[in-house]
């Protein structure tokens, strides 16, 4: 069946090649799209013959006196699937518009074709993502589930490890072709799973088990996205899991994006260290550690910006002096004033501590 929204798409295309008024409609004769507003809803008495002929019709003036509904030009029939789904009318001198005709006709069923193969594949891709779901929740399998499985086309005997992507598209790019490019990758991936994850987020399945292979792929989907939509992505990835335990894999990729987001670069979960014990403290915890350290920081951008270059070059003084282009007696001010602020040294170990944890946290809560 033609929808509304379909046969309007149809008439901007074919408007952009054709400066005459088109009519779409249904195989019962009623005008569902038209450049003429005051036309849609009608019928089209025309349209209805062309349906239960399966042939064109030159519309003439003398046509317009005896037949409903109908202006002098031509009227093709849609075919999709060789059923006659729609009927195409282009209004003028059938002389000057017959020719156009079949290209328009054409024209027409590619464009309906292609939108019924991309419903296709978002349907395909809707039923991939609730698997995946489930497969994240579910710790016993019934039959279903593997009927399911079996349908997808998806291996549930084989471990695997979950990768959490952060994709950062241009505004230019839709979901559905988002939803294109996974399908390509997966077509490239033997035995992986690439899907959506929510707006931003694709979740990977990968039966790799060499981290080296992994590394590779991971690099080849950053060049495909980067090269084909200008896109870049951040990874996080979990550790290899027996199928009936991938939820563990999820948690550790989920833990593993956290970082990832932050160090701006693919994190394995398996490097992570004091990563693993931030992610188990609550959000509330932190937010009170944030208000013993380094909040009276909050406002005082230069001094934060300071203690971060202090931790990057690995508390090298003459270092993070030269990083920031000043002098050291600078650095030993901003220190003190550091020290001052908030009661903590950063020439302490026990301190320095401290100030490192809040600077990660911090980083946490403003990058994800």
């Amino acid at each position: 069946m033609l929808l509304p929204g379909l046969a309007e798409k149809i008439i901007i295309e074919v408007r952009k090649l054709l400066n005459e008024d088109i009519i779409v409609a249904n195989p019962d004769g009623t005008i569902i799209a038209s450049t003429d507003p005051v036309r849609v809803g009608t019928f089209h008495e025309g349209a209805f013959l062309v349906f239960k002929r399966k042939a064109k019709r030159i519309i003439t003036k003398e046509d317009e006196t005896r037949l409903t509904g109908v202006k002098a030009g031509i009227n093709l029939p849609i075919f999709f699937k060789k059923e006659v789904i729609g009927i195409i009318g282009i209004t003028g001198n059938p002389d000057k518009v017959s020719p156009f005709g079949e290209i328009i006709r054409k024209m027409t069923e590619l464009l309906i074709s292609e939108n019924y193969y991309a419903e296709q594949l978002e349907i395909q891709s809707r039923a991939m993502e609730a698997f995946v779901f489930d497969w994240m929740q579910i710790h016993e399998w019934d039959s279903s589930f593997l009927d399911r499985a079996k349908l997808l086309h998806i291996d549930v005997t084989i471990p695997r490890r979950v990768l959490l992507g952060e994709i950062r598209l241009p505004e230019s790019i839709s979901q559905r072709e988002l939803g294109q490019s996974l399908k390509s990758l997966n077509e490239d991936i033997a035995d992986d799973i690439i899907i959506r994850w929510g707006n931003e987020r694709i979740l990977w399945l990968s039966a790799e088990s060499s981290n080296h292979s992994l590394k590779q792929k991971i690099s080849k989907a950053e060049h495909f996205w980067k090269k084909q939509y200008g896109a870049s992505i951040l990874i996080g990835v979990g550790q290899r899991a027996a199928p009936g335990q991938i939820h563990h894999s999820y948690r550790q990729a989920l833990r593993a994006l956290k970082s990832a987001l932050v160090k701006e670069t693919v994190v394995f979960d398996e490097d992570l260290t004091f990563e693993m014990i931030l992610d188990d403290i609550k959000s509330e915890t932190k937010s009170a550690f944030l208000q013993r350290t380094i909040n009276p920081l909050l406002d005082e951008e230069e001094l934060l910006l300071t203690l971060k270059e202090l931790f990057r070059q690995n508390h090298s003084l003459k270092n993070t002096a030269a990083a920031l282009h000043i002098h050291i007696n600078t650095l030993h001010y901003r220190l003190k004033k550091i020290n001052d602020l908030t009661g903590l040294d950063p020439s302490s170990i026990e301190d320095l501590l401290s100030l490192f944890l809040a600077i990660v946290i911090l980083d946490e809560h403003t990058k994800i």
